[in-house]
């Protein structure tokens, strides 16, 4: 997807938090879930949430409130934790953050502070700029510093359009299949990871080929394994009018409706952004790198201007909890100003 981003958008332009086309339980989508469970639970700035269910409905509550008994290991049989960051854009260099390098060394140093490192970690795309093999060197050496055992990546539009991922993939991909997919289990948990930016200048894609597998991979498991999928661009379609969508994730999405517990996790909008429905929580991250405006809150996407003061405060790393026997899993995002 190209940038598309002659301005930069000011705090201003995101005074009104609600998102244009937000959805609500009495207008269809084409998500490809069952609306008679929906529940949308969506929060736009990345102060730093903790989702959990509750008889059925999710509830929140702030980071700083619970981030003490979060940290806490759990001693259940299966349970672990693992983190999520995205959109580092290493190389960036624009008004909205001059030092994208310093940022992500902030993040993985926040993870490194964790009371409990995560099993492992997810980079869910736009690791680089421009893909330029000095963006992928700069990321690398970063990157490996994170104190967990692994470390699991997605490519971004950013990392595939200058060579149709092939730097992204001998760096990064190595292993996978097609363009950049696989999948592995981890005590008990499927993870899928998903390339979805297949496609340039319009929304995200998977491709004939990319769902063929995903349905295959699919058909062999039990529907009480609990599903985690993480691509780069939301599966769901977030705001269509800017591209924050995949045109045929409904279809990946029908897949899973026999799961009790599936996950799904995004970047590419740089913001928290939530929703539940049934058996499926989506859930989009915020950039290590810079925001971007709410949905129809400024004339495009791109990268958004804020005091220098508070840029820590926009930035933020996602750890998510997987708890035997729960069916959603608890999500915390904490921003790069918050202590660990």
């Amino acid at each position: 997807m190209s940038d598309k981003r002659n301005t930069d958008p000011t705090p201003e332009q995101l005074q009104d938090p609600t998102p244009a086309g937000a959805e609500t339980a009495s207008k269809a989508s084409p998500d490809g879930i069952d609306r008679r469970n929906f529940l949308s639970c969506m929060a736009w700035v990345g102060t730093g949430l903790v989702w959990t269910m509750a008889g059925g409905v999710p509830k929140s509550k702030l980071f700083a409130a619970t981030a003490a008994a979060a940290a806490k290991p759990t001693h259940g049989t299966g349970d672990f934790s693992f983190v999520q960051i995205s959109d580092s854009h290493i190389g960036f260099n624009k008004a909205a953050n001059q030092d994208v390098a310093h940022t992500l060394q902030l993040a993985i140093n926040k993870i490194n502070a964790m009371p409990a490192a995560g099993d492992f970690m997810l980079h869910t795309g736009d690791i680089t700029q421009s893909a330029k093999p000095s963006e992928f060197d700069t990321a690398q050496q970063i990157i490996k510093s994170v104190k967990v055992n692994q470390t699991f990546f997605v490519p971004g539009e950013h990392d595939t359009a200058t060579d149709d991922g092939a730097s992204y993939r001998e760096r990064f991909g190595k292993n996978t299949l097609g363009s950049g997919w696989y999948s592995f289990t981890h005590k008990g948990v499927h993870f899928i990871g998903l390339n979805n930016v297949l496609q340039i200048d319009a929304m995200g894609r998977l491709g004939a080929e990319q769902l063929s597998w995903l349905k295959n991979d699919l058909a062999s498991l039990s529907a009480s394994t609990p599903i985690v999928i993480f691509a780069h661009i939301p599966l769901w379609m977030v705001y269509p009018d800017w591209g924050w969508g995949t045109q045929d994730g409904a279809e990946a999405l029908s897949y899973l409706k026999r799961f009790g517990s599936v996950t799904v996790l995004n970047g590419h909008i740089h913001q928290v952004v939530q929703k539940v429905e049934g058996n499926v929580s989506f859930h989009t991250a915020t950039s290590t790198a810079f925001p971007q405006p709410a949905p129809g809150k400024a004339p495009n996407p791109g990268p958004m201007v804020v005091p220098a003061g508070q840029l820590k405060s926009v930035l933020g790393v996602t750890e998510v909890r997987y708890l035997a026997r729960h069916s959603h899993l608890p999500i915390i995002d904490s921003s790069l100003e918050e202590k660990a």
